[in-house]
């Protein structure tokens, strides 16, 4: 297992609610072959520039251990959620 990590920008009109639900469903997506090490809900917070007319979102950032199956999966789930505005999913590389 290799480590990573993922960054994604929630859609800002969903209720706290909803944004617990879809990082659970993420969350659930990792620990189904991998384990979530650090999360961190960062919150509300204005984007460096607008995607799609949108100029806020639910930051998470998501430090997790798995292998090439559970990434592909969190990919392909990530690409076809319409809660999700952009997502970032980068293998961290310790020196």
């Amino acid at each position: 297992m290799r480590k990573y990590e993922v960054m994604y920008i929630i859609r800002p009109e969903l209720d706290q609610e909803a944004v617990q639900a879809t990082v659970e469903k993420f969350q659930n997506i990792i620990n189904n072959g991998g384990e979530v090490t650090k999360q961190d809900l960062m919150g509300k917070r204005r984007l460096a520039y607008e995607i799609n007319k949108i100029r806020d979102g639910h930051f998470v950032l998501v430090h997790f251990n798995a292998n090439n199956d559970v990434v592909n999966e969190l990919d392909r789930v990530m690409k076809i959620s319409d809660e999700i505005i952009r997502f970032l999913i980068v293998r961290d590389v310790v020196a």
